[in-house]
This record gives C-alpha cells, sequence and structure tokens, in this order.
C-alpha cells in the first residue's frame, strides 16, 4: 500500500476536471462497468464531470504524489423516507495503482461520511465478476441480489450485476 495516498472531498470540479476526465476514460478503456463504454472521448468524461457536484452527491479523491489514483461518490439520498441511507458510485481506481489499497480507502472515506452525515445504511451495486466483488464483501457488504442481463459491455454482451448493503 503507498504511505502517501491522500483522500480529498472534491467540492470543484474546476481544477480536477482534466485529471478525473482522464481517470474516466482510463478506467472505461480498462473494461470497468460504470455506465459508459469504450472508446470513450475525453470530451464525454469532461461532459460528465461538469454534472457530478450537488448538494446530495459528496466526491472523494485518491491522490498519490498530487495525481488522481482513483475517486468514489457517495449519494445521499433526499427522499424523506430514504435519508437514513446513501449509495456508493462510481469507485474508480487507476489501472496503474491498483491492489494498493486505494479503493479500500476511498470505501472507508466515505463510510465515514456517510456516518457523519446522519446515514445507517449504505448500497451500491457492481458486475457480476469483477474485482470490486471481493472488496465489497471483504469491507462487510452484504449481497442482497442479483439481475441478470442488466448492463451491457462495449461487445454486447450482457451482464449480470449484483447488489450490496452495508448496515453502518
Amino acid at each position: 500500500m503507498f504511505s502517501e495516498v491522500e483522500i480529498e472531498e472534491v467540492k470543484s470540479i474546476g481544477v480536477h476536471i482534466d485529471r478525473l476526465s482522464e481517470l474516466l476514460v482510463r478506467v472505461v478503456e480498462d473494461g470497468a462497468s460504470i455506465g459508459f463504454l469504450p472508446p470513450m472521448q475525453l470530451s464525454e468524461a469532461k461532459k460528465y464531470w461538469e454534472t457530478v457536484i450537488k448538494p446530495d452527491v459528496i466526491l472523494f479523491v485518491a491522490k498519490i504524489n498530487n495525481e488522481i489514483a482513483g475517486s468514489v461518490q457517495l449519494h445521499l439520498c433526499t427522499q424523506q423516507n430514504g435519508r437514513h441511507r446513501g449509495e456508493i458510485g462510481k469507485l474508480m481506481t487507476h489501472p496503474d495503482f491498483r491492489r494498493n489499497g486505494i479503493g479500500r480507502s476511498l470505501m472507508q472515506k466515505a463510510e465515514e461520511t456517510a456516518k457523519q452525515e446522519g446515514r445507517s445504511l449504505l448500497v451500491l451495486d457492481t458486475r457480476e465478476g469483477d474485482p470490486s466483488n471481493h472488496l465489497y464483501t471483504s469491507i462487510d457488504y452484504v449481497e442482497s441480489g442479483r439481475i441478470p442481463n442488466y448492463a451491457r459491455s462495449a461487445n454486447g454482451e450482457l451482464h449480470t450485476t449484483v447488489f450490496y448493503y452495508k448496515s453502518l
């Protein structure tokens, strides 16, 4: 694990948009199932990041030597009957930095913040068979179900998604 990993909350995309866009393009090109398909243009990634920061979305980045190595989003439910929960979205680790605890560190920060925001339940989903499934179960997320044919890959194949939850 890198000792110099820093996790920080991003409140404004401006200064980070280029690095975040490069991260998104790189993980999509590497096959991540996060809502986009390759080939992904840098302009498409920038357009996406410009819409991320909202009052109910908290964005965290992992930095190594001031370079963005990963990110995760915490979506806070604002519905009256759901203000106790949040959703983890788009956990990304740059392919050059995987298997170094970055995803785990980002998830820990998101969970800490969820607790500070009064959330007692987190949910997420990921493609069946992806390495992220192991990460989530290793940090005590519980599988709650699977939906077949949920997400399409670049080659047109349909994949099952796995839903998880964690009580905080």
